[in-house]
């Protein structure tokens, strides 16, 4: 199984959220590009951000994110993963 770029794209969208204030939202305009507002529509459709075009993020959305940024440092580190 792999990612599917629709999941990446709703990855790249929580992305832009702030964990470090929840009074901070985003809005996607309607000239951004398709995917992006494609992948945010599915993110509200799923209870994971308070508005169609951004918003804020939900309870659900906030463990998201913050699951989303641990991927992130994981994959993005330099040391080495060890074998099990």
């Amino acid at each position: 199984m792999s990612f599917k770029q629709d999941v990446v794209d709703e990855l790249n969208v929580l992305m832009h959220f702030s964990l470090s204030s929840m009074q901070q939202g985003i809005k996607v305009h309607s000239n951004a590009e398709e995917n992006i507002i494609a992948a945010t529509q599915r993110l509200f459709e799923k209870g994971i951000i308070t508005q169609e075009d951004g918003g804020y993020l939900t309870d659900l959305g906030l463990e998201a994110e913050e699951l989303a940024n641990k991927l992130l440092a994981i994959l993005g580190s330099k040391g080495e993963i060890s074998q099990v």
